[in-house]
C-alpha cells in the first residue's frame, strides 16, 4: 500500500571526509527515494549537506565554526546540493522542489498552513519536496536544534505514515558498538525513556552535527504526533525499501497509543514558546497524572514577557520541563495572582476563566523514567 514517507539523510552521508559533496553518495541516495517514489509513495525527503558541500567551495580549509561563515558557506552549498540532487533524479525522470525552512516557519500557524498546502500541491504532482534548514538567514547557531528534529516536524505537519532517520549506524544499541564488544541492538522501541536517552552515543563524524540523541529526540516528536519512526542504515541497494517494508537494518519506534490532535502537535511542536512558567510540586503531579488545568495556586514563578493566547513552557520545581500550554493570563498577571487560591486570583485580576493553561491547551512532553525498549 502505497504510503507518504519523510526520510532524513545526514551530512555524513553525502559528503567526502575531506568536504564537499560526493557525487557517488548522493546519485545512490536518489536511487533509493525514486525507486519508492515508482511504487507509488509519497517521497519527502530532509537532507543536511548545505554548509559540508560549501565551506571548501568557498575557500575556507575546515569546516567553519562562527556563524557568518557557516551562513556563507550554507549560501554556497545549498545550491550545489539541490543541483547535485536534480541531476540524480532526473536520471529517473522524477521532479523536485526546494523548500527551506526556519523555526518560525512551523511557530506560526498560517504560515504552517501555507507550507502545507504548498507541499500537499507537490505531491499531487507527483514532485518530491526537499526540505533544509534556512541555515543562510537561521539564528541561534543555526539550529532547529537539529535538522533531525526538522524531519520530525515535517511528519508531522504533512500526516506522514514514516519517519526514516538514516545513520551510518545500523540501530541503536545498548552501548557504542564502535566501543563495547557487549553492545546489544535494540530491535524495537514502545517509549522513550531516559534510560534511551543516556544509552545514546555523541555525534558520529566531523561533518554532522546530529547524534544518535537527537535522533531519538526526533522520534519522540514524531511518535507522540502519531508516526513511526525507524532509526538505522541504508548500505545497498534495496536497503530503503526494505526499511519501509519493516525489515530495514535498524531500529524501529512505534507511534504512541495516544497520539495528539492537530492542535495539540501544534502546541505541543511546532509552536514557539514565549515565556516559561515554574510550577509547585502538587501541580506537577496534576498536570502529569491528575489530568488537570494549571491554576493559580500551584505557581511558583514566570519567566518571560508573555501575553493571553501566547505558548508557554511549563517546569517543574527541579526546572524539569513538564509540557507546553496555551496561556489564559498575561506575564504580569500569572505574577499577581501566583500561589493564591482561585477566588482571590480572580479578585485581584481581570482574567476570563481562572485556569492559567486549561487542560485542553496544554500538551505534557515530559521523558518517561522507567526504561520502555526492547530487542
Amino acid at each position: 500500500m502505497a504510503q507518504r514517507i519523510v526520510i532524513k539523510i545526514g551530512s555524513s552521508s553525502l559528503t567526502s571526509d575531506e568536504g564537499g559533496l560526493n557525487r557517488d553518495k548522493v546519485c545512490f541516495i536518489a536511487n533509493e527515494l525514486a525507486a519508492l517514489h515508482a511504487i507509488g509513495h509519497q517521497v519527502l525527503l530532509v537532507t543536511s549537506g548545505a554548509i559540508a558541500a560549501g565551506y571548501r567551495r568557498i575557500g575556507y580549509p575546515a569546516r567553519p565554526k562562527l556563524v557568518h561563515e557557516k551562513q556563507a558557506a550554507a549560501a554556497v552549498g545549498q545550491a550545489l546540493l539541490m543541483q547535485a540532487y536534480q541531476e540524480g533524479f532526473e536520471a529517473h525522470g522524477v521532479a523536485v522542489a526546494q523548500i527551506l525552512l526556519t523555526r518560525p516557519d512551523f511557530g506560526n500557524r498560517s504560515r504552517a498552513q501555507n507550507a502545507q498546502r504548498t507541499i500537499e500541491e507537490l505531491l499531487t504532482q507527483r514532485v518530491i519536496p526537499i526540505f533544509n534548514e534556512n541555515d543562510s538567514v537561521a539564528v541561534d547557531e543555526l539550529k532547529f536544534s537539529e535538522n533531525d528534529t526538522l524531519s520530525a516536524l515535517v511528519a508531522n505537519l504533512v500526516k506522514a505514515d514514516g519517519l526514516y532517520l538514516l545513520t551510518d549506524m545500523d540501530g541503536l544499541y545498548t552501548a557504542d558498538p564502535r566501543k563495547s564488544p557487549d553492545a546489544v541492538k535494540i530491535g524495537r522501541v514502545d517509549v522513550i525513556s531516559d534510560d534511551l536517552y543516556r544509552i545514546a552515543s555523541g555525534a558520529g563524524s566531523s561533518l554532522g552535527t546530529g547524534g544518535m540523541r537527537s535522533k531519538i529526540e526526533a522520534a519522540r516528536i514524531a511518535m507522540q504526533g502519531g508516526v513511526p519512526t525507524f532509526i538505522g542504515q541504508i548500505a545497498e541497494p534495496g536497503d530503503l525499501k526494505m526499511a519501509v517494508d519493516g525489515d530495514g537494518k535498524g531500529t524501529y519506534f512505534s507511534k504512541s497509543l495516544h497520539s495528539l490532535s492537530a492542535k495539540k502537535k501544534w502546541i505541543g511542536f511546532l509552536s514557539v514558546p514565549q515565556g516559561r512558567i515554574v510550577v509547585d510540586s502538587g501541580a506537577e503531579s496534576a498536570l502529569l497524572r491528575g489530568g488537570k488545568s494549571l491554576l493559580p495556586a500551584g505557581i511558583t514563578s514566570v519567566e518571560g514577557d508573555f501575553h493571553t493566547g501566547d505558548v508557554v513552557e511549563v517546569a517543574g520545581p527541579e526546572g524539569r520541563t513538564l509540557g507546553r500550554g496555551v496561556t489564559h493570563y498575561d506575564s504580569w498577571q500569572i505574577t499577581a495572582v501566583a500561589g493564591l487560591g482561585s477566588e482571590e486570583a480572580m479578585r485581584r485580576v481581570e482574567v476570563g476563566r481562572v485556569e492559567v493553561i486549561h487542560r485542553d491547551d496544554w500538551v505534557a512532553t515530559p521523558i518517561m523514567k522507567e526504561a520502555g525498549s526492547r530487542e
